[in-house]
Parts: structure tokens; sequence; C-alpha cells
């Protein structure tokens, strides 16, 4: 039997309200959309739902990583491979990357069940995300929603097992953008639902239901795409599934979430899930997927972990449009992120291991963690004589902190710390998700992976910390 044996998922703090676009102030309780931090993009959500993800289980089991987007900032560098070293994953992974099309997500997931069962790999990580931009003020805008899901699949304790699938492939230009482009674009509305969305949909259902016998009543839950919550609740209605059983599309609270869309759905639906659900997941572009999956009574060891719904209760609105506009670095200032000549490629390389899978040195005598790495222990002056050590998933406490308010930032001031991390490691880090009256001494703080800055043309990261935050209700 082979299927998700582990699942995780991201959604960014910020919401901006759907009223503020149209110039009018947010109510509370209102419709809103996710919107990434200044210091997020497609993968650094990755990274945050994949450790979301791997909770609890051991990394180095993992042998291949799939990353699903449309919107990841490389169009000739891996994105798996960022998130494979932020992952410190084994350097013998396989990584692979994919886009071109909101399907990109399960097929992605499609990929990874299928080298499970070919026998190439015993463990592959699949992860989708998202951050697409549309124009400002636009329908395109409103609709989106930024956010990511992860799965680990294999054929060990497995959660969700993965059955029948049925897939169609459409030529048609509805939604697309071309290179240099940074906002989506979108045919006359009602032709992209009828001809693409509407027409591949009830095609992919209907022929899956053919093929393996089916009926709507057999499934618990419907995790199926929409493009608009008005067109995803026609559609539902068309294929004729009790009302009951379709998954909450999330739209006014998330928004749609591109290539992580029906992957995000799906997570969603499994923290409610029970053994025994059969669950018909539906994806939409240039084509539809369609995935039957049956939940087994090893989901109950996966409570307790973030999720969907966790991620969208620990929210803070965006205080007005034009904080989004600096969000997204749409409106001018004096503050390019993208200018300068950026990091040395060479410093990057030869750093990777401490900046990108954030590890630090513990001595072999003494003990003693540090950060960066060092030729010589502080403690006990020991010389070249250190094992490495992951600290992206060690919990930390603030043991000092200042606010500037005259460094560049889109969002100041800038919270700037030093953290001491389990074992007694220390490093002086920037924070993030944080309001000033939240820093104070001895805060519990987790790491997260974010970009740094944008200079020389491409994203720079790093780790930075943002408090623990425990039930977000």
């Amino acid at each position: 039997m082979v299927g998700i044996t582990s699942y995780g998922a991201y959604v960014p703090r910020l919401r901006l309200p759907l009223q503020a676009i149209a110039g009018r102030p947010g109510r509370e309780g209102g419709p809103e959309r996710s919107v990434a931090y200044f210091d997020e993009d497609a993968v650094t959500m990755g990274v945050a739902a994949a450790v979301d993800c791997l909770r609890g289980v051991a990394r180095d089991t993992v042998d291949g990583l799939l990353f699903a987007s449309t919107s990841h900032p490389y169009r000739e560098k891996q994105g798996a491979a960022v998130i494979a070293k932020a992952l410190d994953l084994r350097r013998d992974v396989f990584t692979a990357d994919f886009g071109g099309s909101l399907r990109a997500g399960t097929a992605a997931l499609r990929a990874g069940l299928d080298a499970r069962r070919a026998g190439t790999a015993r463990s592959v990580l699949v992860v989708a995300s998202d951050c697409r931009l549309g124009a400002p003020r636009s329908a395109l805008e409103r609709n989106f929603g930024d956010g990511a899901a992860a799965f680990r699949v294999g054929d060990d304790e497995v959660a969700v097992a993965a059955s029948d699938v049925h897939s169609i492939s459409d030529e048609i230009i509805d939604v697309w953008r071309v290179e240099g482009q940074p906002f989506v674009r979108q045919w006359e509305e009602r032709f992209v639902v009828e001809h693409g969305y509407r027409q591949n949909a009830v095609a992919v259902v209907e022929q899956f239901l053919a093929k393996t016998g089916s009926e709507p009543g057999d499934f618990a839950k419907l995790v199926l795409y929409g493009p608009d919550a008005r067109s995803h609740a026609a559609l539902a209605r068309a294929l004729r599934f009790d009302p009951a059983a379709v998954q909450d599309p999330l739209f006014g609270r998330l928004g749609n979430a591109g290539a992580a869309f029906t992957p995000l759905l799906l997570a969603a639906a499994l923290e409610d899930a029970r053994a025994g659900d059969r669950l018909l997941a539906v994806s939409y572009g240039d084509g539809a997927d369609a995935l039957s999956l049956e939940v087994t009574d090893k989901l109950e060891k996966l409570a307790g972990r973030r999720g969907v719904g966790w991620h969208l209760r620990r929210r803070l609105t965006l205080r007005d449009y034009d904080a989004y506009l600096q969000i997204r670095n749409l409106e001018a200032s004096e503050f390019d992120r993208k200018g300068g000549q950026g990091v040395s490629a060479t410093v990057h390389y030869r750093d990777r291991d401490q900046d990108i899978s954030f590890r630090a040195h513990r001595c072999r005598r003494c003990g003693t963690q540090q950060f960066p790495f060092q030729r010589v222990c502080y403690g006990c002056f020991a010389k070249d004589d250190f094992d490495e050590v992951r600290l992206s998933d060690k919990p930390a406490r603030i043991l000092s902190y200042t606010f500037d308010y005259f460094a560049g930032s889109p969002d100041p001031p800038l919270a700037v710390v030093m953290v001491e991390a389990e074992g007694g490691c220390r490093v002086h880090l920037q924070m993030t998700d944080v309001s000033p009256d939240e820093v104070k001494l001895d805060l519990p703080v987790e790491f997260a992976f974010r970009k740094i800055h944008e200079f020389g043309g491409t994203p720079n990261y790093f780790w930075k910390c943002t408090p623990v935050r425990g039930d977000a209700s």
C-alpha cells in the first residue's frame, strides 16, 4: 500500500481585507486573503510546510524532494534544491521542480507516488507552494492567496492510501503569465470558467467515476479546485456531490493558492478525516486531475501538527492597502530590495551548510556549540575538532534584543535579537512576523527560513526567528 505517510501546511500570518482593495476599511470577520510577508516567497513557504510535514520524521529517510510552483523566484535554478538544503536532507536526495501549470501540485504528488510504486525511492517529499501576483485592484488579486502544503509519500505507516487516478489534458489560453511579466493574466471570465474550468473538471470527474465504477456518494469528501467561490459552488452542484461532503474552499479566508490550492485543501480535509473515509481530490490547469485517496487508522498518529486550521487562526490584518503594496514591492520607495550587487556566489557556496542548512559546530571535547563555524572552540580552545549539528528544528529563547528604525525595511522597526538555541548555541538574528510589543527577554522562539534581501537580482535566504505561538485560536 502506497500513499501519504505525513502531511504539513503553511499559510502566511498576514491577511488583506478584500474591502481594502476597493479603498474601504476592512471589517473584523469580513472576507480576506492570505498575504506572504516581504521576506517570504514560494521557496520559504515551501520550507515551512515541509518542516511541519517532517515533524517526528527522520530526515535521512527522505530519498526525493519534488517542488511544485508557478511562482518560485528562479527560472533556471531548482527551487527543490534550495528547499532540500534548507531542510538539511541527504546530499544524494533526488530533487526536481514541477511548474508551468496550476496542476503542478497534483502532478508532483502523482510523480512521488509513482516513484515509490516503481521502487526508485522509498520516501518522497512533495512540496507545493505559490505566491502569485494579480494586478493591483484586479479580480485576480482579490481571489488569490498565498500558501504551501507538503506530503511525505511512501509505503510505511500509510495514513492516506492512494488508489485510482485519472487525468485529462487540454490546450486553452485562459490564465497565464509569460516570462518577465509579474502579474497573472486571464481571458474573459465567463470563457475561462465555462470552457476551461467547468468543462475540464466535469469531464475528469465523470470519466473517473465511470472508470472506477464509483458514485459521488462513495466519497466522504470532495476536495475541489476553484478559481473563485461562485464558480466552485456551481461546479460542486453540477457534480451532484452532497454539499456537506464538499471541502470548504476557504475563499474569504485564504484565497486561491495556485499550484498549492488543491494540496492545501487536501491537507485541510485530512484534519477532520476519519479512518475509512474516501476522498476525491480534483485539480485544474491545462486539463484536470482526479485522485482517489482512502484514510487509514494511521492518520490518528499525525494528530497535533499545525495544519491549515492552525495557520488560518493565527492571523494578523494588514493596516491598509498601501501596506500591502509596500510588502509586495509594488510601490516605489527609497528602499529597493532588488538593487546592488548581491551576495557573492562563492561566499554563498562556501557558507551554504551554515547559512541554508543552518548548522552549527559542536565541540567533540567539551560539547560547546557555536555559530557561525569556527576553527577554535571558545569553551576549551580545541582546534578543528567539531561535529556539525542542525539548529533549524531546535527551540530557542531571546537573550537580548534591539529595534532598528533606520535599517531599510518595508515594515519598520527591524527587530534584531540574540537567541540561545537548545544545546547552548547563541545566534544573532532578525525577527519576523512580530510586533515590537511582543518582544521580551526569554521569549520562546522558533526558526523560520526567509529572504534577507534580493540585491543583485537574486533572493538571498537565511534564517530568522519568530515567536512560538501555541493554540492560535
